[in-house]
């Protein structure tokens, strides 16, 4: 026996590719094209760096109580960590512990089963219908937790409250997480549905609506027992998560409601020409309610049209997997951007 043989031994999450160079067109991560709050980078510039000798607040408690004001919840009710992803993965070690499978979607976020698999959480996959629709019927059986994404990737659909709700209803023995990453753009949130359910548990993140991708930010809301719980698996491994400059970063894009609304009313606009101008050149679709779209073209290969768009070095999101190996998912990006790649899709068809 080798050392070799303890080394873990997973299939890692793979992200959107990062070209070596600086100028092209990145529509394959869903960031957000526009920058972050003005009152961001004035947080930034004038931070005391002398203070970062001295170790972050251990909670992230200003963050923590600006976002709990902004949602209408209580300081308790709020967990904040490095991002989704990290919030995420906290999740699915503090809640998901009985050994029974959890369920999710066999098409939505590729992070989940890395988890599972890294956390040895047994799971199971439940197949979208043949629109990529969640059948919230499929998730009336047995099982150790429910993730779902809402709206779900890379489909772009978002689902109403009342769909959560009978999520909810059928799986009170389990804790259900709604990740809610894309929500700001068009979807319904479940934060209503805290006070009536306590195994719900909602997660989400800076990254998108908030154009702070680079600074990772991202949050958890459920009830005290959820969110202590949170709080005692994170502190089993990193007492400190956030660094002083993201807290105080973070709580100055939560102030700037103005700022937000606008940047998302523009990426929701941009959107619309985008999906409208796609179906025009022959491409399907379903309605968004996220930063980016899910498109296939009936007559060209999406392999070919992404290979395509790189030489015109526009980068869009291509997955090579079973049911959605002819899609591609756009993310929204300026107008000039959407220009760029309007004109490189109408050369090559």
């Amino acid at each position: 026996m080798s050392w070799k043989d303890n080394l873990i031994k997973i299939q890692p999450y793979t992200a959107g590719e990062q070209p070596n160079k600086t100028d092209f067109i990145k529509l394959n991560a869903n960031e957000n094209p526009y920058p972050p709050s003005p009152r961001v980078l004035k947080a930034i510039r004038e931070f005391n760096g002398e203070s970062l000798k001295k170790y972050p607040n251990a909670d992230a408690a200003p963050l923590a109580a600006a976002l709990a004001k902004r949602f209408g919840l209580e300081r308790e009710n709020v967990f904040v960590g490095n991002g989704s992803d990290d919030v995420l993965a906290l999740c699915f070690r503090a809640f998901f512990n009985s050994g029974k499978p959890v369920l999710y979607p066999d098409i939505t976020y590729s992070f989940y089963p890395v988890w599972c698999e890294m956390l040895r959480i047994p799971y199971e996959t439940v197949p979208v219908d043949g629109s990529f629709n969640i059948d919230s019927a499929d998730y009336r059986r047995p099982n150790g937790g429910v993730v779902i994404a809402n709206p779900n990737a890379p489909t772009s659909i978002g689902r109403e409250l009342d769909f959560i709700r009978d999520i909810l209803h059928h799986n009170r023995e389990s804790v259900v997480i709604v990740d809610e990453a894309y929500v700001d753009f068009g979807g319904t949130s479940a934060i209503p549905l805290l006070k009536e359910y306590e195994n719900l548990v909602i997660t989400q993140t800076f990254s998108k609506s908030r154009s702070m991708a680079g600074m990772r930010i991202g949050c958890a809301l459920g009830n005290k027992e959820i969110i202590s719980a949170l709080f005692a698996a994170k502190d089993s491994y990193n007492s400190y998560p956030m660094d002083s400059v993201a807290i105080a970063a973070g709580v100055a894009s939560v102030e700037d409601e103005e700022y937000f609304a606008q940047t998302v009313s523009r990426v929701i606009a941009s959107r619309e020409r985008l999906s409208e101008e796609l179906r025009a050149l022959g491409f399907e679709l379903p309605d968004s309610s996220a930063n980016f779209v899910f498109a296939e073209h009936p007559k060209r290969s999406a392999r070919e049209i992404c290979e395509y768009l790189k030489t015109r070095d526009i980068y869009v999101r291509y997955f090579s997997k079973p049911r959605i190996d002819n899609r591609l998912r756009i993310t929204v990006g300026t107008e000039q951007e959407i220009d760029a790649l309007l004109g490189a899709l109408n050369n090559f068809l």
